[in-house]
């Protein structure tokens, strides 16, 4: 077996990042796989709705991609697809650490991107837009290394389209693009690449960035879409919603921000990182143009993460490309720095074991809870057909087990507080003839603000009553004049 891993340690390295992924088919769908699945079930493009019932702040491209998993096997196609991916990442990472660092750097930077993905303490489970994007991500640095290299229009082409794809994923994912931008300029610089050559590279690169660009403007043209809808869904929500957090109480983000920290460190993500600072003078006497554009990438990845302002463990995913260059640049040296960046290496690769050890041990021993999911599957047991469901505090999850549709919007919780404030769009639904059958209150009602609160107590009083309770004690109230069995979830 240490034979094998010997000779092919690229190929060991992606077989255990796809099983380490495995497991997840075992587990329920997380909270934001359903709510993707859940707008791209019901997709209905109207000029100030771009995904019809449903409204949720990503690109028409995500939701498309999860239309398309839907129809190929749903769930449990969504979790095979992400276990596929995390082989293909491993690959692509040894093929961009070969020609940033030479073939030594290639074993390293294959262990450093699976045991980052095959880390629980960041995710195993759940896939969504920044876990798809990473091929493009990597896929696009590697075309982009490679156009430098043959000063070939067309791979810098293929490495714009590859960049601006990943946008389409996820709005924030820049990284691509960013390597690219900074290389280019930086070869032009340092004279490694002619100005003229780079200029050409540079504008075939944004032909390539532009097409799926286009593709979504013409999409919106023919499903009648606004441009100002479009606009807003995809990124000026964003300053809304930092609004919104900013205003409300810092506590919570706080307390996920400190452990986004301690798991960016324990997971070796952030030691890792830390590497490329740490041995700046030394790489960048040798090859500025790279390490510049690994500098941009790293810094603006984890500005994305800042900014992003809600701090889940998922927003370390986009930071792996980083890891993968700050190996690839260092631990194929013979130097005291390159034996610093490949133990580093193996301390991820340890932090993986050991949690994932974890990780399976906690699930066998059912100490996993599923209260959301359990709590949908005990109002899906009660409910007729018919039946509409509204979660407050925005749960995807329970929607999606309780297998009924909602009147209501908003399947997160921030785009309701960003888009509802003092929640009057919802009380009118409460009060109305559309109003749902069930109603969870998995969130207490003035967990963010208190304003509409009050009125919104009342309607629920006048409308509805408390018919059981979810896991957790949350309580289930069903539409007065309506007769269902109790709720008992099995928690």
């Amino acid at each position: 077996m240490l034979g094998v891993v010997r000779r092919h340690p690229v190929a060991v390295a992606a077989v255990l990042a796809v099983l380490a992924r495995l497991p997840a088919l075992t587990r329920p769908i997380r909270a934001d796989e359903a709510g993707f699945l859940l707008v791209a079930r019901s997709w209905d493009p109207r000029p100030d709705s771009m995904f019809g019932p449903y409204w949720v702040d990503r690109p028409p491209l995500l939701i498309a991609a999860f239309k398309g998993i839907d129809l190929a096997g749903g769930e449990t196609a969504l979790r095979v697809l992400g276990a596929l991916v995390c082989g293909l990442v491993v690959v692509l990472a040894a093929r961009v650490a070969g020609l940033v660092g030479g073939p030594r750097s290639v074993p390293w930077a294959a262990v450093v991107a699976a045991a980052l993905l095959a880390n629980p303490m960041i995710d195993v489970v759940a896939v969504k837009g920044e876990l798809l994007a990473l091929p493009l991500l990597l896929g696009s640095i590697l075309l982009t290394l490679l156009a430098v290299r043959r000063t070939s229009g067309w791979l810098a082409l293929a490495a714009g389209l590859a960049g601006g794809l990943a946008l389409g994923l996820k709005q924030n994912l820049a990284t691509g693009l960013v390597f690219a931008a900074v290389l280019l300029v930086a070869s032009a610089l340092t004279g490694r690449l002619p100005a003229r050559g780079a200029g050409r590279l540079g504008l075939a690169g944004l032909a390539g960035a532009a097409v799926p660009v286009l593709g979504t403007v013409a999409w919106a043209g023919v499903e009648g879409v606004r441009m100002s809808t479009l606009w807003y869904a995809v990124y000026g929500f964003r300053s809304d919603a930092a609004q919104v957090i900013a205003d409300g109480s810092a506590d919570a983000p706080q307390r996920r921000a400190l452990i986004l920290l301690v798991i960016a460190i324990a997971t070796g993500l952030l030691p890792v990182l830390a590497g490329l600072v740490a041995h700046l003078r030394e790489l960048w006497a040798e090859d500025p143009p790279v390490v510049a554009a690994t500098l941009a990438v790293v810094g603006v990845d984890l500005v994305s993460v800042v900014a992003g302002g809600s701090f889940w463990q998922d927003y370390l995913t986009p930071l792996l490309p980083g890891a993968v260059l700050a190996t690839a640049l260092l631990a194929g040296r013979a130097s005291r720095a390159g034996t610093r960046m490949r133990r580093l290496v193996v301390g991820t690769a340890v932090s993986a074991l050991l949690a994932m050890l974890f990780w399976v041990a906690w699930n066998v021993a059912g100490r996993q809870e599923f209260d959301e999911v359990r709590t949908g599957e005990a109002i899906a047991a009660a409910a007729e057909p018919g039946d509409t469901l509204v979660v407050f505090g925005g749960r995807a999850d329970l929607q999606d087990a309780s297998g009924l549709g909602s009147p209501y919007p908003y399947l997160w919780s921030l785009p309701m507080r960003t888009r509802d404030p003092g929640y009057a769009e919802l009380r009118a639904l409460l009060a109305g003839r559309d109003a749902p059958t069930w109603l969870v209150e998995w969130v207490e009602l003035d967990a963010w603000d208190d304003a509409g609160v009050a009125d919104l107590e009342r309607v629920i009083e006048e409308r509805y009553v408390e018919h059981g309770t979810g896991c957790d004690g949350h309580p289930v109230y069903l539409l007065r004049g309506v007769d269902r069995p109790d709720v008992t979830p099995d928690c």
